[in-house]
């Protein structure tokens, strides 16, 4: 019997033992037990850091997004790079620069969800933090009301980045998560320079 949506539990690890390693400890000493069961059986692959496709993908960390199977990827395909909402601020800057400059990828796919926790927070989540713990983040929270042009923001950030040498392959979507699929974003057209 399943004890996850979507997800089949081994066959050789019984209900009652699966309750019982549920019920240990900590939700870290449950990691690190299912660690140690991979490692047991655990093979160097023999790759390199570089991905073998060529590509960064950025994306939500949420937790009901898979990527590797969302994109029918393999173990060392991509650098996957993740934070809350898949926004690009200047950390996932410097991710993909490493993953460019010294890795040796040129695309990059930016992926944002629906039903997103950053459609619902605001800048006020800062100032509420401010309030409890007494100092400011020095990060801005980078809430959107607006999915699809989050997605364009982004792609703008990544394609005028300086640090960026490959900024020609630069693509959108917004993950359905109730249908499974992948919805591009037209760039748009671009906003003329002021004269």
């Amino acid at each position: 019997m399943s004890t996850h949506p979507g997800r089949q539990q081994p066959s050789s690890e019984s209900p009652a033992s699966a309750s019982a390693l549920r019920g240990a400890g900590t939700v870290t000493d449950r990691l690190v037990e299912a660690n140690r069961r991979y490692a047991a059986h655990f093979t160097d692959p023999g790759m390199d850091a570089r991905p073998v496709l060529n590509v960064a993908v950025v994306a939500c960390m949420d937790a009901r997004i898979d990527l590797h199977e969302v994109l029918g990827l393999e173990l060392g395909d991509c650098h996957t790079i993740r934070n809350a909402g898949g926004v690009v601020t200047d950390d996932i800057i410097r991710s993909l620069t490493i993953s460019q400059r010294a890795l040796g990828t040129r695309s990059v796919v930016l992926i944002h969800h629906t039903g997103c926790g950053m459609l619902s927070l605001t800048e006020d989540f800062r100032y509420d933090l401010e309030l409890e713990v007494g100092q400011r983040p020095s990060w801005a929270v980078e809430a959107f009301q607006d999915l699809d042009q989050d997605v364009r923001q982004s792609m703008e950030r990544v394609r005028t980045s300086p640090f960026l040498p490959h900024t020609d392959d630069v693509r959108g979507f917004v993950f359905d998560v109730t249908t499974g699929l992948l919805r591009e974003i037209d760039p748009g057209t671009e906003i003329p320079p002021e004269q």
